[in-house]
């Protein structure tokens, strides 16, 4: 099976989390066996993770930083009430779904000229 190719600054961050991760529990004098046991993962799970591989799921991550004693880091990774571009954008205004653009480039442009000709253009 192919793998997705992930941009090397993700692979770079994925690779550096999965770091620091092993550098974590190895300061917590965890062997693998044990940590994996805390986390509910096989030892090989936790190897990749480790490693970095972008394919271990957010679960994982989240049981390991659960066994680390630091699963409220996983809450600021994209806080909202931190997200400066979020918070330039006035949230009540978002629409409860956004739908995909018209099919037909032409028809939108029809549109466009209707609205600013003041006619209602064709439907």
């Amino acid at each position: 099976m192919k793998r997705k190719a992930y941009p090397p600054s993700i692979q770079r961050t994925v690779r550096n989390l999965g770091r620091d991760i092993r550098i974590a529990r190895k300061k917590r004098r965890l062997p693998v066996a044990e940590f994996a046991a805390r986390m509910g993962v096989s030892q090989g799970t936790l190897v990749r993770l480790e490693r970095g591989e972008p394919g271990v799921s957010i679960g994982v991550l989240a049981m390991a930083l659960l066994a680390l004693g630091e699963s409220g880091r996983l809450e600021e990774i994209l806080d909202v009430s931190r997200d400066d571009t979020g918070l330039m954008l006035d949230v009540a205004s978002l629409p409860q779904r956004i739908r995909a653009r018209g099919r037909s480039p032409q028809l939108a442009q029809t549109r466009r000229v209707a609205q600013v000709e003041g006619t209602t253009g064709p439907r």
